[in-house]
């Protein structure tokens, strides 16, 4: 019986609904009840499909990965490879709304993944995937210890991410692309890409 009653229910649904709740009062309040009710299911329907929080959690995070690389891997592989790290790397920094309210929210996963192997192993494998992608770019140029320079770069991304949202009068878009634009500049010092002169931000 309770097959059928909430079989009906799309997990992905109450993904984008403790997404929203994460958004709106931070990822602590993103209960069981708090998703249920802006999903506008009940807990039982909930409990169907994830039999922790945790569960719950770790569904929305893949979801949002998943995602995420899609958008990054639709970058253009014939652009210029200071445009296409910039293409890409941008998506990650709270440039508008949209990406603000991501960045909140993986932000908090982030900081909930410290208490969470589920949630670590999850970002872990994340940003090796999207480090191994910065590096394979930084590497077809022949950019020197390309795998450094990429951890640096990412490391640089996500922390300007962290700041904006923490202090968004100290970092308004245009000063996270001009920092962007600027850290791509430097991690290319050496090759012939940074010799070629491209302007990033049209």
């Amino acid at each position: 019986m309770r097959e059928r009653r909430y079989s009906s229910t799309s997990p992905d649904r109450l993904a984008a609904a403790l997404f929203d709740v994460a958004a709106e009062s931070g990822l602590e309040n993103a209960s069981v009840r708090e998703v249920a009710k802006r999903a506008g299911v009940s807990i039982g329907a909930v409990q169907h499909h994830f039999s922790t929080k945790d569960d719950m959690f770790a569904f929305a995070l893949r979801k949002f990965v998943d995602e995420l690389l899609s958008r990054l891997a639709a970058v253009q592989e014939d652009e210029a490879p200071s445009r296409a790290l910039f293409a890409a790397l941008s998506q990650l920094l709270p440039l508008d709304d949209a990406r603000s309210r991501e960045a909140h929210v993986i932000t908090a996963f982030a900081v909930r993944a410290a208490t969470s192997p589920t949630l670590a192993e999850i970002r872990r494998k994340t940003l090796f995937t999207i480090r191994t992608g910065i590096s394979a770019v930084l590497i077809g140029i022949g950019t020197p210890e390309a795998e450094t320079r990429a951890a640096l770069l990412l490391a640089t991304v996500d922390g300007l991410a962290l700041d904006a949202i923490g202090s968004p009068a100290l970092y308004p878009p245009e000063y996270l692309q001009h920092v962007l634009e600027t850290q791509i500049r430097l991690t290319l010092t050496g090759t012939d890409a940074h010799r070629s002169e491209i302007e990033l931000a049209s």
